[in-house]
């Protein structure tokens, strides 16, 4: 019988899993969308580009968090654990806050 701590993990790894998968297939996407876009019209396909990488990079990056939270608070409360989820939490906001700059 699978214990809640194995589901909780496998349910941390799906999410890291998941977004990870989010952001290799709109990279993918992305590019190919704005190679098509740039012959057709290269002034608005650039911004277009950097708009949808932004946003798939904020929504890995939260998705991210989601599966660290969950993996320390049901797996590994412990003060370093916490600490370094903290540190995490905090560079990650960072980054995002970096990217939405960034898009506007």
């Amino acid at each position: 019988m699978i214990q809640i701590r194995e589901l909780l993990g496998f349910a941390s790894m799906g999410v890291e899993v998941l977004a990870v998968l989010i952001m290799i297939s709109f990279i993918i996407f992305g590019t190919i969308y704005w190679l098509t876009g740039s012959i057709k019209n290269m002034e608005g396909a650039y911004k277009r580009y950097r708009v949808l990488l932004g946003k798939t990079l904020l929504v890995g990056l939260e998705l991210l968090v989601a599966a660290d939270i969950i993996r320390t608070i049901a797996l590994e409360t412990t003060p370093i654990s916490l600490a370094m989820l903290s540190g995490l939490v905090v560079v990650r906001t960072f980054l995002g806050w970096s990217i939405i700059v960034e898009i506007e």
